[in-house]
Parts: C-alpha cells; sequence; structure tokens
C-alpha cells in the first residue's frame, strides 16, 4: 500500500523529492508555510485596526479600512488553502476543502457557465467604465478618487481573473 503523505503530495502535483526519516513532504511544508503566512497576516491586520482606531483623519481611516478589507479576505483565503491540506494530511472530510466542483447535473453546469459568461461580460464593461471615470477624476482631492477608481479596477480584474477560471474549471468538469 502506497504512504498516504505520497499520496496527497502526487495528488497535488508536489511529488519528486525523496524524504528522509527526519524531513518532512512537500506537502506538511506547504501546509507550515501557509500557516506561518496566517500568523503573520493577523498581525498586519491587528496594526492596521490599530492605526485606524487612533487617526482622526476620515481618509486615512477609509483607506486603512479598504487594506483590512483585503487583509481580512487574504487571511480566509489562506485559512481555506490550509485547511485543504490539512484535510488532506489527516485522511478528514472536511467541507472546507478547496478540492474540486464536487457533483454537479448538466443543468446546473449549462446555468453556471451561462451566468459566469454575463458576469464576464459585465465585469469587462465595469472596468472599461471605471477608468474613464478615473481618468476624469484625475486631480480631485489630491488624487484620492483616482487611486479609489484604480482599487476597484484592480478588484474587477481579480473578478475576471475568478470568473474565468470558474468558466475553464466548468467547462473541464
Amino acid at each position: 500500500m502506497a504512504d498516504p503523505v505520497d499520496l496527497i503530495a502526487t495528488a497535488h502535483g508536489v511529488m519528486g523529492a525523496t524524504l528522509k526519516e527526519s524531513e518532512i513532504s512537500p506537502v506538511e511544508a506547504l501546509l507550515n508555510q501557509f500557516e506561518a503566512h496566517e500568523r503573520e497576516e493577523w498581525t498586519f491586520i491587528e496594526s492596521y485596526k490599530s492605526i485606524v482606531d487612533g487617526h482622526p483623519n476620515p481618509l486615512i481611516k477609509l483607506l486603512l479600512g479598504l487594506i483590512i478589507s483585503d487583509e481580512e479576505k487574504h487571511h480566509a483565503v489562506v485559512h481555506a488553502m490550509a485547511s485543504s491540506l490539512r484535510s488532506d494530511l489527516n485522511w478528514s472530510d472536511s467541507a472546507a476543502t478547496l478540492h474540486n466542483l464536487g457533483e454537479i447535473s448538466a443543468e446546473e453546469k449549462r446555468e453556471l457557465l451561462r451566468l459566469t459568461g454575463e458576469f464576464i461580460a459585465s465585469e469587462k464593461q465595469g472596468i472599461k467604465e471605471t477608468k474613464a471615470l478615473a481618468k476624469s477624476s484625475k486631480g480631485y482631492y489630491q488624487g484620492s478618487f483616482a487611486l479609489l477608481l484604480r482599487t476597484i479596477i484592480h478588484d474587477s480584474e481579480k473578478h475576471l481573473m475568478i470568473l474565468e477560471f470558474i468558466e475553464k474549471t466548468l467547462k473541464e468538469a
């Protein structure tokens, strides 16, 4: 019977190196990295929050609040990835794992593909419109409007990347 750690590493495409008795598997090393990243990210979140709590400037509060929101989302994403690896390493079945789409009917697949296509078109249109707004708002409020609109564009580009991944994954399912 194959070693469980080898099976997990193969499933995650990280096999190749042989392990000595004192070494950990590539999957365990990756999990350790994710867990360390989670701890570091939480420290930054708390630091940002302490600045926001003590600062009187509404623009500083807004901008740092955006960062805090993003960092909290990043923390949740890294936590989900670490949970997936941990679940595999422990041979446990967790609802939080990110392995694949799971069971999906042909009808659900068609509907998700249709909706994903609509969302992709909407995000692309939104990017165009927001770029025009950013250009028009240069110079307003020391450039803060343009900055905020560029962050919206960046988020929309991220949404587009996610939607295209979903579309590709659905088509391959």
